[in-house]
């Protein structure tokens, strides 16, 4: 893909441990990951319309939403 061998994967390894520290790997790494998992999954997935999207974003009821105001 970019012909990146292990030299070249250690020492930007080490240089974004030097920049962001090792407290923030993690977190950059699980931010990334979620973010190729998303991409990926919007790419292979066929696109929702308007109604399937809006639907999925409402908020669901609860039993007090259902009680009519005295």
């Amino acid at each position: 893909m970019f012909n990146i061998g292990m030299p070249e994967l250690i020492l930007i390894l080490v240089i974004a441990l030097v920049v962001f520290g090792p407290g923030k790997l993690p977190e950059i790494g699980n931010a990334l990951g979620k973010a190729i998992r998303e991409f990926k999954r919007a790419t292979t997935q066929p696109a929702e319309t308007d109604d399937e999207a809006a639907k999925k974003k409402a908020p669901k009821k609860t039993e007090d939403d259902k009680k009519p105001e005295a």
